[in-house]
């Protein structure tokens, strides 16, 4: 049995460093993403927009209820073959195609409860006074939801940032990929597979006490 090489470590630590960036975007643009198209998904089944509703709720259950590698692979791979277009289709916009889709499906679902959960009354009051439904959607309704809704969009936000790591599976060098092409080269596998995780670790914690301190604001201004 023979111990961690802590010198292998310490000099990878640099290396899985630089791909934190990139690592971030995809999150990042995922996120923003995913979460315009959350927010149009969950207003479409709130109001229930003839026939579209239903496609939203297709589209969901499809996303919701099949693996993100299976997405991230479906995108890479297999669309490419029946669409010649997205043939020069790179591994990082594929990731960032599969991670949008597959969380703008829960987030989705979040935000229509959190409008849901917006009191009726509020909706009919706005109404009496000649507002009109998207006014009323603007202005009072998803203001609201946005403070219920928020504290489970962050988690959403830390689990895509967790998910960015199957895009190594995509030939995508992002801090994982790292890991496992350095790992490969000196079959040092428990050493680099134990630095990204603590990198992985240390992004979530960061971005932990963000939630709390959210969640934190929001309930003062919920309590006013």
């Amino acid at each position: 049995m023979r111990g961690l090489d802590t010198a292998y470590m310490l000099d990878l630590i640099p290396v899985i460093a630089s791909y934190v960036p990139l690592t971030l975007f995809m999150a990042i643009v995922a996120m923003i993403a995913g979460l315009a198209l959350a927010i149009v998904m969950a207003v479409i089944r709130v109001i229930r927009v003839p026939w579209l509703h239903r496609v939203v709720a297709v589209f969901i259950s499809f996303f919701r209820g099949t693996p993100l590698l299976v997405q991230l692979f479906l995108f890479y791979f297999g669309l490419p073959q029946l669409v010649p277009a997205l043939n020069n289709l790179d591994g990082v916009t594929a990731a960032i195609i599969g991670l949008t889709l597959h969380f703008s499906a829960y987030m989705a679902e979040s935000i229509r409860g959190a409008i849901i959960g917006v009191d009726r009354s509020q909706w009919e009051a706005a109404q009496s006074i000649g507002m009109t439904q998207k006014q009323v959607l603007t202005r009072i309704i998803l203001p609201q939801a946005s403070r219920t809704a928020a504290p489970t969009l962050m988690n959403y936000f830390i689990d895509m940032i967790k998910g960015t790591s199957l895009a190594f599976t995509l030939g995508v060098t992002e801090m994982m990929g790292a890991a496992q092409k350095e790992a490969s080269s000196t079959f040092l596998y428990p050493e680099a597979f134990l630095v990204v995780a603590v990198f992985y670790w240390i992004i979530v914690e960061v971005l932990s006490v963000g939630q709390r301190q959210l969640e934190t604001r929001l309930g003062k201004a919920v309590s006013r």
